[in-house]
């Protein structure tokens, strides 16, 4: 987890300095302004070892135990269990050892006074801002077994609409990796044996021939600087994503890719709108919301429109002022926010557009299975095409001949 260093001045106008764990700068704020605190500067100290960032992926907590936790925890405090209980016996119901582990020390910490909130948020890798913010606007109102049962829904929602998604793709996904192991197992091992025949024969090879032969040759005798190329794709990737304007620009490249592009889109404007609407929910004031929609929204381009949002919104100005003036919003999401703005019900219209939003998702998805399918046989004929005219044509001639 960041580490984060501040200097600030307490209520009585002492200087105070100090380190504190939090998930994000928001986080760390929000726990300093609860102490009391006039936050002077705030700055993130990196703790993270090589060791936890190489195999920090095999403590990954799935999603779905996440949204089940949600809902398992908002029906037994519904119930009126005390919040230490519940989370006991959660703790015994839970199968994934790394999930059991982080409950049983959030359990333990509670116990000793913690908030829920507080403890949710030493981790990140398994809570995000966006649920401890939930769970931290529940305890203030008093309603928490209310807030959680909200918070189950909408992770219930994201979740089956993004299972919807990799279910649809799993069938294309694997038929193109399927053909592409077989091409190279054919280029490596099957096409070599025929071409030597050919080669034998010294007949005159036709280009589409050579090509293959060529291609083969390189798979088999170059196939190290192929490895090398892919290693230094990803490297370049990773470098150019890890800086902002290199991170805005493979954003904007996501959402003017064909077809793909408007999926990406309709992702964040489902991220965005539902997000939003369940903090606004949950009573979290809405700068706070677009701060954290912002963090949570994963895409550089959005992230740099609510930013501009929360300053016209701070100054006076309409939530839509700035979403108006944008290319890469689609025009009825300002139009209807501005709407739920001045009719005092925001939140329920961005819960409407999530769920416009979320079926416009599901419907180009199935549209984009229903091409991919005949896309794949159609690269399956030519594929099959290519190795007949480049091999079996200039064996048959060969075979004419003699």
């Amino acid at each position: 987890m960041p580490l984060f260093e501040y200097k600030a001045k307490n209520k009585y106008g002492g200087s105070v300095t100090g380190r504190i764990d939090a998930p994000s700068e928001n986080v760390a704020h929000d726990i300093l302004r609860e102490k009391e605190l006039i936050i002077l500067t705030l700055s993130e100290k990196r703790t993270v070892t090589l060791l936890q960032s190489t195999f920090g992926f095999l403590k990954r907590v799935p999603r779905k135990q996440v949204v089940l936790f949600s809902r398992q925890l908002a029906v037994l405090i519904s119930a009126t269990v005390p919040i230490v209980q519940a989370l006991r016996i959660l703790v015994k119901q839970q199968k994934n050892i790394n999930f059991k582990i982080i409950l049983s020390e959030i359990a333990d910490e509670v116990d000793g006074g913690a908030r829920l909130s507080q403890t949710l948020g030493r981790y990140p890798q398994v809570f995000s801002d966006f649920f401890v913010h939930m769970v931290r606007s529940g305890e203030t109102t008093g309603k928490l077994d209310e807030t959680l049962n909200y918070l189950a829904d909408q992770q219930e929602k994201d979740y089956d609409l993004m299972s919807k998604i990799k279910g649809a793709m799993i069938y294309p996904i694997f038929i193109i990796g399927v053909i592409g192991v077989v091409g190279v197992l054919m280029m490596v091992f099957v096409l070599p044996k025929l071409t030597e025949v050919l080669k034998e024969g010294g007949a005159q090879l036709p280009l589409s021939t050579r090509i293959v032969m060529g291609a083969s040759t390189f798979m088999q005798k170059q196939w190290w600087l192929l490895v090398i190329i892919v290693i230094g794709i990803v490297f370049a990737y990773n470098a150019i994503n890890r800086s902002q304007a290199g991170h805005l620009k493979i954003d904007m490249l996501k959402m003017r890719l064909p077809i793909f592009g408007s999926i990406f889109q309709n992702i964040y404007m489902v991220r965005f709108s539902r997000s939003l609407a369940t903090l606004l929910v949950s009573g979290v004031p809405l700068t706070r919301s677009l701060e954290i929609t912002s963090d949570i929204i994963g895409n550089r381009v959005y992230k740099n429109l609510i930013e501009e949002t929360i300053k016209e919104v701070e100054a006076g100005k309409s939530i839509a002022t700035v979403f108006l003036k944008s290319k890469a919003i689609p025009i009825m999401l300002p139009h209807m926010m501005a709407i739920g703005e001045q009719t005092g019900k925001l939140d329920l219209i961005l819960d409407k557009i999530s769920g416009f939003y979320a079926r416009e998702l599901e419907t180009t998805v199935e549209n984009l299975v229903s091409l991919i399918q005949p896309l794949i046989l159609v690269l399956m004929g030519i594929a099959v095409a290519v190795i007949v005219m480049a091999v079996l044509l200039p064996m048959y001639n060969l075979s004419q001949a003699i």
